[in-house]
């Protein structure tokens, strides 16, 4: 499987430190992108608490399949996403628990998307309204399905886009990792075919450019370290009103 692959992260205009976190393992086909939240640092300590623990049980489950797992596989899923979906609630019970343990901590929680590719196929796995994208033949799609309060009225009452443009609760996140000590993993089964962009996002990118913006800018960077460089900008010369992290992940073929 060939793949090309880069990520940034930056802390945007407005805000003073970065709590988004980035992770990419090649050696795993394994990309990952969490929005921290919960301020005075502890939003940075629940993303890196996320990435790290994801990539610990993805080398852990790599060296050793007989490995025993904190929580039983999911009969409807294959092994492939069981483990996607192991290590992201893994890491949700670890910032729950150090959350519960230290009050400096309360509160503090972060949206994760990952992406993960395997012989065959790949998987989306996301909670929270950090993005993935797939760019095929020109067109952009969003894969994920946002875990927030503005998407949950969108698909309640379909709302007009004067009314989602000055929806008052924009920034408010329904499932995201630390919330509770269970969560629910929404996992998407992808088809790679050669050529395509897989983009994850923290909203500090997605909140400030629209998704054909983030597309022409993608497909018209000569490589994918470039093109994470001119979002990022483009996100910041629009406002840059939060923390931005973006990961291109590029499938050339098996």
């Amino acid at each position: 499987m060939k793949l090309k692959y880069a990520g940034l992260t930056h802390v945007g205009m407005k805000r003073t430190h970065n709590e988004d976190n980035l992770a990419l393992l090649p050696e795993e086909s394994l990309y990952i992108v969490a929005d921290g939240m919960g301020g005075h640092a502890s939003g940075e300590v629940a993303s890196q608490m996320a990435v790290e623990t994801i990539m610990s049980f993805f080398r852990m489950t790599t060296r050793d399949e007989d490995v025993t797992w904190p929580f039983k596989e999911e009969k409807n899923l294959r092994y492939d996403e069981n483990r996607l979906v192991a290590a992201i609630k893994f890491s949700n019970q670890r910032i729950y628990e150090a959350a519960a343990r230290e009050a400096r901590f309360k509160g503090m929680g972060t949206t994760i998307v990952t992406a993960f590719f395997t012989q065959g196929g790949a998987y989306l796995g996301h909670v929270g309204d950090s993005r993935g994208y797939r760019i095929r033949d020109g067109e952009i799609e969003q894969i994920t399905d946002d875990h927030s309060l503005l998407n949950d009225y969108i698909k309640a009452n379909k709302l007009t886009p004067e009314e989602i443009e000055n929806f008052p609760h924009k920034n408010v996140i329904v499932r995201a990792l630390g919330m509770k000590d269970t969560v629910q993993v929404d996992v998407n089964r992808l088809d790679p075919k050669p050529g395509d962009y897989y983009l994850l996002c923290s909203d500090g990118l997605s909140g400030m450019i629209t998704d054909e913006q983030i597309r022409d800018i993608t497909l018209a960077a000569p490589d994918l370290e470039t093109g994470c460089e001119n979002l990022i900008n483009a996100a910041n010369e629009n406002g840059g009103t939060d923390n931005i992290t973006v990961a291109l992940v590029q499938f050339m073929g098996e």
